[in-house]
Order: C-alpha cells, then structure tokens, then sequence
C-alpha cells in the first residue's frame, strides 16, 4: 500500500518520510509552494508541487500513484489561505460550502474530499510515536510554586481557547494572561508575549512621565506588601516571569493540527524570557528531544508534561 505526505514547512514532513522509509511503506508526496523545503523532494520517491489552493491536482496525483492513505504534516500558514491563495475549482466550491474557516474546518473539509475518493487521511503521528512526549517532568528543574500556579490558570484559558479552535498557546504572567495565539504560531505569539513585557519596562524607564508612574506603583505595591506581612498574609507577588502553556484541544484529531515543539521552542522562551513550559502529555510531538531538554537545562527552563 502507497502512502500519501500532504508536506507543510518544518522538519515534521521530514521526520515522516524518515519513519516510513523505516517501516518499508512508499510515500508519494505533495509539496506545497512557499511552504514545503525542496530538500524534501530530493528523498522522495514520488513528488509533486501544488499550491495552497489546489486541491484537486493534489487529489489527482495521489490517485494516480494508487494512494489510499494520506498524512498530513507541518505547518500551513493560515494567512496564505486568506491572502495569496488562487483556488482552483474543486478548492473554491469546498470553501464556498464552509460556514467557518477555521483549521477543524478547513482540514476536516479536505479530509472529506479525500474520503470520497477513496483516500484516507490517517493519524498524522503514525510513523512517529516515540516522538509523543510522555507525562511528568522532562528537565532537570520542576516547575516551582508560582509557575504551577501561572499553569493552572494557564490550563483554563488554554482548554478554552483550543476548544474554540483560537490556537494551542497561552502566555500568563502572575495568573494574567499576557498572549493568546492566533495565526502566527507558537514560536511568534511566545515571542509577542517576550515584547509586549519588554516595551512597558523600556517605557517605564525611557519615559519621565511613565516612570513617575511607576514609581508610584512600586511604593503602592511596598506599603500592600509590608502591610501584608504585618498582618500575616502572604502577598501576591507577580514577577516578570513568563510561563507558557501550548495545549492539545479536548478531543485532539490526530490526523491534523498536532502540537509540536521543538529547539526554536525553547529558543523563543528563552528570548522572551520565559521559564516554564507546560505541554499535553501523549499529544504533542517534541522534535530533538535530547537537544530541546538539554537547552532548557542549561537555559533553566522547566519543561513539563501533563
């Protein structure tokens, strides 16, 4: 039996054609422009380039290469869909049908078109699954006390959000949520959150007006939290700190829009100054593993899964 790869950017198409060239099954691949790296038609048997919006050559090719199951993997930039996107025939009447243009619909729809031709679209992870991550602490440092507390908060929006199909990341910050993602992805929306942190900082101190202000916060927040004390009350203290939570949605389709992190990850941490990482346990596929948790090691980042 001849697999199908619908190959998005990263190295997750790469990772999938390695697991299937191990497990003897032939993959024939659909590459996207301006998405897909060419490297990946270089270690493929059969390939072939379509655009964002063209569905139907897709679906052509992989019948014509005797495909009955197709994977998805990597990344499609959601904004190419709303921007650049020239759809051919079979594409437009499937959009025209959707109520909604999020990624459970637009995918669930194109997974309904390979259907009815005959091609199933499979569990995106199959060739990978001791990529899954396994539950507990993955690093050497467990979360401390406030970043728990940054988690459980974390864990109600984030459930929320992925239940509305907003995106699979939340940055929170003493219990405040800092970013949400959209579109951008993780990587961006860490490094959103990193930003707007850092420019009220600047502001505060580049501004006279600013920092006046804020220095009336700060003798605020020292008369709260001497008071506290005296009374025996342990204060609220926010820090700069950031912890992020990247979710699996409730009832996560594995054949699409899986959770992935990886060594940008915790380089997009680490820039934003963020110190903690929560991810779905059994649901989200870490890539270098050994070099991903190795450099939240040394960055003393905490890594967990739950």
């Amino acid at each position: 039996m001849r697999y199908g790869l619908i190959a998005g950017n990263g190295q997750f198409p790469f990772l999938v054609a390695e697991g299937a060239r191990r497990a003897g099954v032939s993959l024939a691949v659909a590459g996207i422009y301006e998405e897909t790296d060419p490297q990946l038609e270089q270690m493929s048997d059969r390939f072939t380039w379509v655009g964002i919006g063209q569905l139907g050559k897709m679906i052509r090719f992989f019948k014509a290469e005797g495909v009955e199951k197709a994977i998805m993997a990597g990344q499609v930039k959601h904004v190419q869909i709303f921007s650049r996107t020239v759809p051919d025939a079979r594409m437009l009447k499937l959009l025209l049908k959707l109520p909604r243009r999020n990624t459970d619909a637009l995918i669930g729809a194109v997974a309904d078109e390979l259907r009815n031709e005959g091609i199933e679209l499979v569990d995106s992870t199959c060739f990978l699954q001791d990529f899954l991550t396994q539950r507990g602490t993955l690093t050497r440092r467990e979360p401390d006390a406030r970043e728990l507390e940054d988690i459980e908060y974390g864990l109600e929006i984030a459930r929320e959000i992925a239940r509305l199909d907003l995106g699979q990341t939340i940055v929170v910050r003493g219990k405040a949520c800092v970013a949400i993602e959209a579109m951008e992805g993780t990587d961006a929306t860490i490094l959103r959150a990193g930003e707007i942190i850092h420019s009220r900082m600047i502001s505060a101190d580049s501004d006279p007006e600013a920092q006046e202000v804020a220095e009336r916060k700060r003798l605020g927040d020292f008369v709260s939290f001497t008071a506290g004390l005296i009374r025996g009350r342990r204060p609220e203290v926010a820090g700069g700190r950031l912890t992020v939570v990247k979710l699996a949605k409730p009832n996560q389709d594995m054949r699409f829009d899986v959770p992935v992190v990886g060594v940008s990850t915790i380089e997009a941490l680490k820039t934003a100054g963020a110190t903690c990482l929560c991810l779905s346990a059994e649901k989200t596929l870490m890539f270098d593993r050994d070099k991903m948790i190795a450099l939240a090691d040394e960055a003393g980042i905490a890594v967990v899964a739950i």
